[in-house]
């Protein structure tokens, strides 16, 4: 299941939002060293002070005491050691550690220097202040060095640190709820909608209707009320459609109890032959009826056709539909004919049950409508750019009025003049919408009967050659 819309825009927006509380903890802990540093600094310069206003000159000696106050600055709840050394401009240690380590930039009076350093195998933070001292042969400057260790400097860094984490954190935190709260706020009409959706009665296909629609969420909607309307077209289509084909069927089933009923009171044979053969001719017409609503339904469900590996030969195609209606045609003593117009080949971009069920219907189409002794002719055009099938006849023909009506379903001219279904030339068209080819009714060039022309796209290399 995809993860929730809710968490998938938390999850963007705290994104950034760690990034920056990152960014923020890193130069707070750059703050916070800094700030724990220039605290020590002053501690150091206090005590620096201290020491340096005790110092003075005694029988040509510099003497001097680090008075208490000087080393109660740094006293705090972390354990750190203060080291301090008094040194004259000759180099004399007056009193303090040997091993403090000198600065290693000039200095200059009463100007302090800090720098870090590392005593007795640990690192300390230090200052350096050169105090004049007044002496009978002139002035004399001595150095003052102050050095305490990191370890309350690194605690009090670590404070600091961490209370402006806990801030930051905290910060987070409201923003995480405020976001949340925004967020059931904001989606509150995309809930409202799936609320809506989910209380619909089954099979309900109105489209949606609000008061108020967030302009985020109109396409949406928008899209849902159009697929509602083409599903409610789709749906009336099938409901016209199962309604007709079982109106279509009664009729032939009533037909056959009919004959069955007339064959069992037969009382010679003769009559049940008659029967017999009225109820054959009503399977047979029953069973084409069945195989067209299959056949419809099929390619209507297919949507469009997959392209044709190669290209089909209509010729070929037309030459089989014709050698299988030829007993259908010599019963109705039609001349039934073949003519191919053009030198071009007659490969077409369409798969061959295609053009198998769209030559055998409009052939027998033209067979059934046409009256004994007709002619129905086939006729294939092949010229630059397309191939057309053409299925002439002599019959009575299509007033233009009713040419578009006729690709209705169950829609039947001259009812009691043909056994007819009325399904073959929708058929025929919802094949060519399949390939992309188009279909035209005209009058025949005779004067009398009709003429259906289906051109299809032919197949490239046919295209190249002619």
């Amino acid at each position: 299941m995809a993860p929730s819309l809710r968490l998938r825009l938390l999850a963007w927006v705290m994104l950034p939002l760690l990034g920056a509380v990152a960014v923020a903890g890193w130069f707070s802990h750059r703050d916070a060293s800094a700030t724990a540093t220039m605290v020590q600094d002053r501690l150091l310069l206090g005590s620096a002070r201290m020491v340096a206003e005790q110092l003075h000159v005694e029988d040509g000696a510099v003497q001097g005491a680090v008075p208490p106050a000087a080393l109660e600055l740094f006293e705090s709840g972390d354990i750190d050691r203060v080291f301090y050394r008094v040194t004259t401009d000759a180099g004399q240690i007056v009193t303090g550690y040997a091993e403090l380590a000198l600065p290693s930039v000039p200095l200059q009076p009463e100007t302090p220097v800090f720098f870090d350093t590392v005593v007795r195998g640990g690192p300390v933070r230090a200052v350096a202040f050169l105090q004049p001292v007044l002496a009978t042969a002139g002035v004399q400057s001595v150095l003052v060095e102050i050095a305490q260790t990191t370890h309350g400097h690194l605690a009090l860094a670590r404070r600091l640190w961490l209370r402006a984490i806990g801030q930051q954190v905290l910060l987070l935190v409201l923003v995480v709820l405020l976001v949340l709260f925004g967020l059931r706020q904001g989606l509150r009409p995309l809930l409202h909608l799936r609320d809506t959706v989910a209380a619909r009665e089954p099979g309900s296909l109105q489209p949606l209707r609000f008061d108020a629609i967030p302009t985020e969420l109109s396409p949406l909607v928008e899209a849902i009320n159009e697929y509602a309307r083409r599903l409610d077209q789709h749906t009336g289509a099938q409901r016209v459609f199962i309604q007709n084909a079982a109106h279509q069927l009664r009729t032939p089933l009533t037909l056959l109890t009919t004959q069955v009923s007339y064959a069992l009171r037969a009382a010679d044979a003769a009559g049940r032959d008659e029967s017999l053969a009225a109820i054959r001719n009503t399977v047979q017409q029953t069973a084409r009826l069945v195989n067209q609503l299959l056949t419809l339904s099929a390619v209507e469900a297919s949507g469009q056709a997959e392209p044709a590996a190669a290209g089909i030969a209509l010729d070929a195609v037309v030459r089989q539909v014709l050698e299988s209606l030829a007993a259908q045609a010599q019963a109705k003593d039609i001349d039934l004919g073949f003519e191919q117009v053009g030198s071009a080949a007659t490969l077409v971009a369409a798969p061959r049950l295609v053009l198998h069920e769209i030559t055998v219907n409009l052939v027998d189409n033209a067979i059934r409508y046409t009256q004994a002794g007709g002619i129905v002719t086939t006729r294939i055009v092949a010229a630059p750019g397309r191939v057309t099938l053409a299925v002439e006849d002599n019959g009575p023909g299509i007033e233009p009025s009713e040419r578009e009506r006729v690709f209705e379903r169950f829609y039947r001219l001259h009812d009691g003049d043909s056994a007819g279904s009325g399904l073959g030339l929708p058929i025929v068209r919802e094949f060519a919408l399949r390939v992309a080819a188009s279909v035209e009714l005209r009058t025949s060039s005779s004067g009398q009967g009709l003429t259906v022309e289906v051109r299809f796209k032919p197949w490239p290399s046919a295209a190249v050659a002619a």
